[in-house]
């Protein structure tokens, strides 16, 4: 008998080590940002051979500030158009999500085999994409106890400077978003409203990276300078056979 178990495995890049010239230097990842589509192939060639997949087993989306989810269960030639969260159960197949201020969210149930990588910036996590994705997840066998959470880099409270209205419309449909900047004016905290919506439902573990791209210039940050690059995140999973 042949027992198959996964590892789950996740990388957070930076804006060092790529082939891009400025304002995207150098490691940049998104190729709907201006940037020369050649430097932006041999950035995601690397990054593949980094993590040591086959540049097709890594799957991309059409990025939209929503709330859709795609379930995904083999390589796309294309990225998966106008989505913001993907799931997948299939071992060796990586989900990257794009940011540059956005929250990423790396999900996954080691035990039943599922993740999830997902796109949440300001509206989509206002309208409740976190919802949305831990229903895919759960759709495919996971279950919210057994589900870890990873948010990633992304704009911090102390620098993400908003209008009032903005800060009170985001808290009164993201409870814990809402903070104020260094300064003392009106700011979101994104990544603390999730973090509150995931243990809510149940999720077992919330880790957070504590670097604000705003604020750390060795990331990609929208806000502090466009147009700029997009960093990846992503997660996939290792299969490992054993005979018995």
């Amino acid at each position: 008998m042949t027992v198959t178990s996964v590892r789950v495995r996740r990388v957070t890049t930076t804006r060092a080590g790529g082939s891009s010239k400025a304002p995207y230097d150098s490691f940049n990842l998104g190729d709907h940002v201006g940037d020369d589509p050649e430097a932006v192939r041999r950035n995601r060639l690397r990054l593949a051979e980094g993590i040591g997949l086959a540049a097709g087993r890594l799957v991309w989306m059409e990025q939209v500030h929503g709330r859709s989810v795609a379930i995904v269960d083999g390589p796309r030639e294309e990225p998966v158009p106008v989505t913001d969260a993907l799931v997948t159960t299939v071992p060796n197949l990586a989900l990257v999500v794009l940011t540059a201020d956005c929250v990423p969210i790396l999900l996954s149930d080691d035990e039943a085999g599922v993740i999830a990588a997902v796109h949440a910036g300001r509206v989509g996590a206002r309208i409740g994409i976190v919802p949305r994705v831990l229903e895919a997840m759960i759709s495919v066998g996971a279950r919210p106890e057994r589900i870890g959470a990873f948010l990633g880099p992304a704009a911090g409270g102390r620098s993400y400077e908003v209008p009032a209205a903005m800060r009170d419309d985001v808290e009164a449909h993201l409870p814990g978003s809402a903070t104020t900047t260094a300064k003392g004016t009106p700011a979101l905290d994104l990544r603390a409203g999730i973090r509150r919506q995931l243990e809510a439902a149940g999720v077992s573990g919330v880790a957070v990276d504590p670097r604000c791209t705003i604020e750390d210039k060795t990331l990609f940050s929208h806000r502090r300078g466009a147009p700029t690059g997009r960093l990846a995140s992503v997660i996939w999973m290792d299969s490992e056979g054993s005979a018995a």
